[in-house]
């Protein structure tokens, strides 16, 4: 198990995410963000925006995700 942060993972804080894989990981990001944005959140939407941008050019997008996941193999695993 590892663990990453909203704002490592381009949101807006420090919420915590346990999960065995980036994909996961990714899933409970994209998740949160989700919630953040129907509750209102201006600094979560103002990532959302962000992350939009990103998305538009599909290489600067890929290079993001694969950065995100060597960042995410790099962690440590944490136990129990």
């Amino acid at each position: 198990m590892k663990i990453m942060t909203c704002k490592q993972l381009g949101g807006a804080c420090e919420k915590e995410f346990h999960a065995e894989t980036f994909k996961e990981m990714s899933d409970l990001s994209q998740k949160h963000g989700m919630e953040m944005f129907q509750k209102g959140d201006k600094d979560h939407i103002e990532a959302m925006e962000h992350m939009r941008d990103l998305m538009q050019n599909p290489e600067s997008m890929r290079k993001w995700m694969a950065a995100k996941k060597v960042e995410f193999d790099a962690l440590p695993e944490v136990y129990g």
